[in-house]
């Protein structure tokens, strides 16, 4: 999983690096208030799950309860 902390202008750099150099990737998380929704398309495209604007610290402990 990649999780990314950035601004949402610059979510699709990460997108496109982690794309490039994880050809594993699985999951994109972008955190809260980061949303790229091209950036979350390109993801999608080549089979990865994105999640935009959550927090895992916050979702993990619902999702599990």
């Amino acid at each position: 999983m990649v999780d990314i902390f950035r601004r949402s202008q610059e979510a699709g750099a990460v997108v496109d690096d982690a794309l490039a150099a994880l050809p594993n990737l699985r999951t994109v998380w972008m955190q809260l208030g980061v949303v790229d929704e091209d950036a979350a398309a390109r993801a999608r495209a080549k089979g990865v799950t994105v999640v935009m604007n959550r927090c895992p610290a916050i979702e993990y402990p619902r999702l599990i309860g």
